[in-house]
């Protein structure tokens, strides 16, 4: 077995046991789940190669490029959340994941995904339960309500499950020009900005200004369009923003930090799925 090879195989977890509770969607012909084996998860590692590489121009190593799969060193202690199209041949199936690192899988990881771009002491002072995601993606022929409205109700349903508080993770614009997005960063400090409590800040060494037009020029709508249908769904969802950006070379990104009380959004989808009465 190549070093590559070992690395999409879940890591041992240093004998702790970290319950999970999730209980499979069915919606038509999709099935929303959790990944259960090693399989699972080097399929939803194929998918974020396809969208993040092949589609989105990140830059591989010479490994992850000769394997195809995307790859780091959470994988193995991280949950992944996967959407399957179960008319699809058996190793295809994986058409939506996202990652999610609770505290509990940072202890055993040795901290964040997020930390290597942020400081997020102040979500780590927190005395409830934190959660980070990451790495969402959905193949370019399932980027419909339907799916995304699974991988949400997905996320609900996890963060109600774990009493998850409050959600974080990096949003990204395309591109490593900031000012290419301007107007977007701008709107988003001004108007979305973390309150103290919850605001995470850019490390120092990586801290990209996002104060980049006058607030007074700016056209909301205009602001609002220029932003991939992710980030916008975060806004609905009443997200906060973190203080600063950071250029992400290697996935050709500019990282915001994205930070979501969930009371918001396990409220909206109890009222939606009326859970009350289930």
């Amino acid at each position: 077995m190549t070093a590559f090879q070992a690395s999409l195989i879940p890591q041992p977890t240093l004998g702790v046991s970290i319950p999970t509770y999730f209980t499979p969607v069915t919606a038509g012909q999709q099935v929303l789940r959790l990944a259960e084996s090693d399989a699972d998860i080097a399929a939803a590692q194929r998918l974020r190669y396809r969208v993040f590489y092949d589609e989105l121009g990140a830059h591989p190593s010479p490994e992850i490029a000769a394997h195809r799969h995307d790859v780091d060193a959470f994988d193995g202690i991280c949950e992944h959340l996967i959407v399957e199209d179960m008319a699809l041949p058996k190793g295809e199936r994986v058409v939506g994941t996202y990652r999610f690192l609770r505290r509990e899988h940072a202890t055993i990881a040795g901290g964040f995904y997020t930390a290597n771009e942020f400081d997020i002491g102040p979500l780590q002072r927190r005395s409830g339960a934190i959660m980070e995601l990451g790495r969402s993606c959905v193949d370019i022929s399932y980027r419909d309500r339907s799916t995304m409205q699974l991988l949400w109700r997905g996320i609900a349903e996890y963060v109600m499950a774990h009493r998850i508080e409050v959600m974080f993770g990096c949003g990204s614009l395309s591109g490593t020009d900031p000012n290419r997005h301007a107007l977007a960063l701008s709107y988003l400090y001004y108007n979305h900005l973390a309150p103290e409590d919850l605001r995470v800040k850019a490390l120092p060494e990586r801290y990209i200004e996002m104060r980049r037009v006058n607030p007074e020029t700016i056209d909301a709508r205009r602001a609002l369009v220029a932003l991939p249908p992710l980030l916008k769904g975060y806004l609905r969802a009443g997200a906060f923003i973190g203080d600063g950006a950071v250029i992400d070379k290697q996935f050709n990104t500019i990282d915001i930090c994205v930070i979501v009380k969930t009371d918001l959004i396990t409220g909206r989808y109890t009222r939606h799925y009326d859970l009350a009465q289930a």
